[in-house]
């Protein structure tokens, strides 16, 4: 299965490389990627270094141009991918159905992978995506469980690439609301979940609070850590109880699965987190490359791999909250 990591700078792509990755995928610097932060994020000409670097060291270059086109800004849209296309990049990863006709039409030749945005499930979808727009991947949204998956891969000639690592959404990817609802922005629309000028921290004599449009969704004791506040892994009350009322801080880390998703017919692994470190990104694209790699020596049709415990361990020390989760992949009944 190929392997394909993150990155949100030039130094992250080169750690992703330099570690392993059989893709390293990218955004540009506005709002046409779903990781539109401060500081986060590449130049035409950072991204045409990395394409360069990636292309060198036998690596590909996927770019995330994942939003919805908003009205009034399709040139920047089209640019994005025209940027793509002229730096060299392997393929695109869209979500707007315009930019999809778009880029079949004016740069056949660039891969057209479906955003995980898209939230695409059935055959039916992927097929329609296949046959209308030439996609040849998708990125499944975190809903779906091995066997769902493996259904799908029986149904489609569309490539499946999955999530294997980092963070969760509890939204199904493509119809986040509870962002729009407190800012007026979501990933969909200006590429931040929790934008940045939404964010106010507070020091209050019952602890350190944090507000995103002026609503309270967290607050953190003294020596509680304390990470970028997001609205759906906020605590509120409930019956009385104050609790993660729609998603904990975990990370989805799928290691122990991984003979079984390769077995469903998945052909790509993807890393979550361009927001993430070079030091995050080049750690965990080495551990799931040697996992990866493990796998394959062991030749294992009948599922009886068992991945490194040791690397594991180490993996889990970068998951969010330091917990993990196998999110819907352990839903044996569906």
């Amino acid at each position: 299965m190929e392997l394909l990591s993150p990155a949100g700078n030039l130094t992250a792509l080169r750690a992703a490389v330099d570690n392993g990755a059989d893709t390293v995928y990218i955004g540009f610097r506005d709002a046409t990627n779903a990781r539109h932060f401060p500081g986060l994020n590449f130049t035409p000409q950072q991204a045409a270094k990395g394409v360069e670097y990636a292309h060198a060291r036998g690596a590909r270059v996927a770019v995330a141009i994942n939003s919805y086109v908003q009205a009034g800004g399709w040139a920047q849209w089209r640019e994005a991918v025209d940027g793509a296309a002229r730096i060299g990049a392997d393929a695109v990863i869209l979500a707007d159905l315009g930019l999809l006709d778009y880029a079949a039409q004016h740069h056949p030749e660039l891969a057209r992978h479906l955003s995980v945005q898209a939230s695409a499930t059935t055959p039916e979808a992927l097929n329609f995506y296949q046959r209308r727009y030439g996609v040849t991947r998708a990125v499944l949204p975190r809903v779906l469980s091995i066997q769902q998956v493996a259904a799908l891969a029986e149904e489609t000639d569309v490539e499946l690439e999955v999530f294997g690592f980092g963070s969760l959404c509890v939204m199904a990817e493509g119809r986040c609301l509870l962002s729009s609802y407190a800012t007026g922005e979501s990933p969909n629309t200006v590429g931040a979940c929790s934008p940045a000028w939404a964010v106010q921290w507070q020091e209050t004599e019952r602890g350190r609070e944090v507000h995103l449009g002026g609503i309270l969704i967290d607050r953190f004791a003294p020596e509680e850590p304390a990470g970028y506040p997001t609205i759906c892994k906020g605590r509120y009350e409930v019956e009385g109880r104050i609790e993660h009322a729609f998603e904990s801080p975990t990370s989805l880390e799928t290691a122990e699965l991984l003979p079984q998703l390769q077995r469903a017919g998945v052909q790509a692994i993807k890393i979550e987190g361009r927001q993430r470190s070079p030091a995050y990104v080049g750690t965990v694209t080495r551990i799931w490359r040697q996992l990866l790699d493990d796998l394959t020596a062991a030749g294992d049709e009948a599922g009886a791999h068992r991945p490194d415990p040791a690397r594991i361990a180490e993996l889990r020390e970068f998951c969010e909250g330091s917990t993990t989760t196998l999110g819907p992949y352990e839903r044996k009944w569906q």
